[in-house]
């Protein structure tokens, strides 16, 4: 049985001169406890060494990979014909029979017969030394780290971060020492700051004028339009502004001063942020440019924690404060955040933003995981989809042109059917009229025409008084129902009076039969005393 081992220095085989011990793999490491045991098991059959650091490192990511390189191939060719070999990784022992049928071993015995000739290595294999190996396995782990991360000087987004960081805090100090610029000379010199609205060119102004009384004596060619230049020579003559001394004049100067250099390193920043992110970034770059690209990096941490984001997380990317209030009070959500900035966006209607910041949102995806995962350096990617984009965006406006232009809803409008048009290659062609001679005759036209206009006249007569007619029908058919209305409302209110009547009548008749029985009761009371005060008289 034979081992191959991989070590820095290149491919060892080693032989092994008792099998039987391997079978205990629980006393296997005894005989690795010394060089002199460790002679006794194996021995060193051959050993192919790399040439340089690129071999190696060719080498070690082939194995990672389970793959046996040409070199390893000739070399297993070449000493281990009608063997058994003993490897590290059944994966790469499966590739090797598949290769070379050469019959590979990988078991528990063989993983621990790999240990102990790592620990006697230096013993087993004449020449190499401790000394020797050390360095070696350290520079090739360097070396694989660095090919198994793909690093790159170029592909570090960290600069990125700060210089996007520096530039907006530089646009935030340029602001306020400009308008600090404004106000403080605004006092001696107040009409410049309406004729002159760069921050720029206002300081540029300042620093050469001076005082106002000097404006008309300097040229300012190089700094401001003719038009401009002779606004403010007109103005710093008729100034309503206050005299300053001239230590305020110097400390303005020196504003000034502060003003331009700012504005310069703003400007070379910018040109370092815009070569950075072509190189780092260029699919990125050529979809939103080099500031939202810049801004979404440092927002989502690096560009392959930005890699690893959604398309719809990218489009509501710093947007996150009003997504969370909308979610909370359940009203709509935010349909953009950073990538609303870029041109793309900017160029579309109001109504049609939250479809191309969809669009552009899933593109840019795309162009951040090609960025950061891809081996391409080329902006062709971004170039390609900035184009479809594009295009997305001229038929959704053309889409946009046809809804107004058309019918209220946007349908299209349906055409009379032609019995004369003809299907086919010969459509939309229409029979030839023939002519006609009797359109020459003058008079036989004009009395057709007066025939006419006869038929008309009849016509629209016979119309009108058939409308007269019915409205006449109308009105006498309103006339009867009104009358038969009256009649019975007449009918109702007699049939009211008599009912009225009668109620009345009864109401009398009672009151007589009242007044009657109360005149009896009178008369009968009289006669009735006289009766009882003879019947007590009898009694006593």
């Amino acid at each position: 049985m034979l081992v191959l081992f991989e070590t820095p220095a290149g491919f060892a085989i080693f032989k092994v001169l008792d099998e039987g011990k391997l079978s205990k793999t629980d006393d296997l490491w005894k005989e690795f406890e010394s060089a002199d045991a460790a002679r006794q098991l194996v021995k060193l059959k051959a050993f192919s060494k790399f040439e340089n650091t690129e071999e190696a490192l060719a080498a070690a990511t082939c194995l990672i990979d389970s793959k046996p390189t040409k070199s390893l191939r000739k070399f297993l060719k070449a000493h281990c014909d009608g063997e058994i070999l003993a490897v590290a990784d059944s994966k790469l022992g499966n590739a090797i029979k598949e290769k070379l049928q050469i019959d590979c071993v990988h078991n528990q015995g063989v993983m621990e017969l790999m240990r102990g000739v790592r620990s006697q290595l230096t013993e087993l294999i004449t020449g190499l030394g401790a000394q020797d190996l050390a360095p070696m396995s350290l520079g090739l782990s360097h070396s694989l780290s660095r090919h198994t991360l793909k690093f790159s000087a170029d592909k570090v987004d960290t600069m990125i971060i700060q210089a996007i960081g520096l530039l907006d805090d530089l646009d935030k100090e340029l602001n306020t020492y400009a308008m600090r610029v404004r106000e403080w000379y605004g006092w001696h010199f107040p009409e410049l700051a309406k004729i002159v609205q760069d921050n720029i060119l206002y300081a540029k102004a300042v620093k050469l004028m001076g005082y106002r009384t000097n404006a008309a004596q300097l040229d300012f060619s190089e700094i401001l339009p003719e038009d401009v230049e002779a606004e403010l020579k007109e103005a710093a003559v008729v100034s309503m502004g206050t005299e300053v001394s001239d230590l305020d004049l110097i400390n303005i100067k020196d504003l000034c001063d502060q003003v331009l250099s700012l504005s310069e390193y703003r400007a070379q920043l910018y040109d370092y942020l815009k070569s950075r992110m072509n190189s780092i970034a260029p699919n990125l770059t050529a979809l939103v440019g080099e500031l939202v690209g810049a801004r979404l990096i440092a927002h989502g941490g690096s560009l392959l924690n930005l890699a690893k984001q959604p398309g719809s997380t990218v489009q509501i990317l710093g947007a996150e404060k009003a997504l969370f209030r909308a979610l909370k009070t359940k009203h709509a959500t935010p349909k953009y955040g950073l990538i609303f900035h870029a041109s793309l966006i900017g160029q579309a209607a109001p109504k049609i933003k939250g479809k191309m910041s969809r669009s552009l949102a899933s593109k840019t995806a795309l162009a951040i995981r090609c960025d950061a995962l891809g081996d391409n350096l080329d902006n062709s990617m971004g170039m390609e989809n900035r184009l479809k984009l594009e295009s997305r965006l001229r038929n959704l406006e053309g889409r946009e042109l046809g809804h107004s232009a058309g019918s209220t809803k946007g349908k299209p409008k349906i055409e009379v059917y032609n019995k004369d048009q003809k299907k086919g290659g010969g459509a939309m062609i229409t029979p030839a009229k023939s002519y006609n001679p009797a359109a020459d005759s003058v008079l036989g036209r004009l009395e057709a025409e007066a025939e006419e206009v006869e038929m008309v006249e009849a016509v629209t007569d016979g119309k009108k008084d058939k409308k007269k007619k019915k409205k006449k029908v109308v009105e006498d058919e309103e006339v009867a129902d009104e009358a038969t209305a009256k009649k019975d409302k007449k009918k109702k209110k007699k049939d009211v009076s008599e009912e009225a009547v009668e109620v009345q009548t009864e109401e009398k008749k009672k009151k007589k039969r009242k007044h009657a029985e109360a005149d009896e009761e009178e008369t009968e009371t009289p006669s009735k005393k006289k009766d009882k005060k003879k019947k007590k008289k009898s009694e006593v």
